[in-house]
């Protein structure tokens, strides 16, 4: 069960990968201009805080960085949250490493930001740094244990030790034995007393 939300929680970190993460990232690309170019830059050069669109885009990429540093941290998490996104971007950019032309052609919605942001990723090696960074968890054996398995590896080494309380060393109940009682044991009942007396109307 663990490992099935996981799955679902890699679906949700790589849809918020390509959809805010790359969407924010195409916004706040900006190549950097000459010296005695401000105009390039952006804002002016002068102070983001009145570009709501820039802070947008900021929060969107923190928000992801958030999720994807979540998912790599958290030690309940299965690790193939993080993990199965990372080897796709691992693949991707080797795809791209290999044939630039079929993973370009492989990205979807590149008409829009969205694709077009995830395509600036690719080419400038981000993805390829994201992708290490989330198969992390995937190579820490403890993570792929829960703790129910933990505490019951544990549970015979703490009951067979020679410190077990006495909590734990439950007596084992006994079956009630019946001593059986001999007749010859008892002793005879007295004798009537008419025996011993005669009747005083007889002759």
């Amino acid at each position: 069960m663990r490992h099935r939300i996981g799955i679902v929680l890699a679906v949700i970190m790589a849809g918020a990968l390509f959809f805010p993460g790359a969407w924010g990232y195409l916004r706040l690309l900006r190549l950097p201009g000459p010296a005695d170019q401000l105009s390039n830059l952006p804002a002016g050069g002068g102070s983001l805080l009145t570009y709501h669109h820039v802070l947008l885009a900021l929060a969107a990429v923190t928000c992801t960085f958030l999720l994807a540093g979540i998912l790599i941290v958290v030690p309940r998490i299965s690790p193939l949250a993080a993990g199965l996104p990372g080897l796709l971007l691992l693949g991707w950019t080797a795809l791209y490493l290999v044939n630039v032309r079929q993973a370009v052609d492989l990205i979807p919605l590149r008409a829009d930001p969205f694709g077009a942001g995830f395509e600036a990723m690719l080419f400038n090696g981000i993805l390829a740094a994201i992708g290490l960074a989330l198969i992390l968890p995937m190579f820490v054996p403890s993570r792929w244990r829960t703790r129910l398995s933990d505490e019951t590896e544990d549970m015979p080494e703490v009951i067979a030790g020679p410190d077990a309380t006495r909590a734990e060393r439950v007596p084992v109940a006994r079956p009630t034995q019946l001593t059986p009682i001999r007749a010859t044991s008892l002793e005879p009942l007295p004798a009537s007393p008419w025996h011993e007396t005669g009747d005083p109307g007889a002759p």
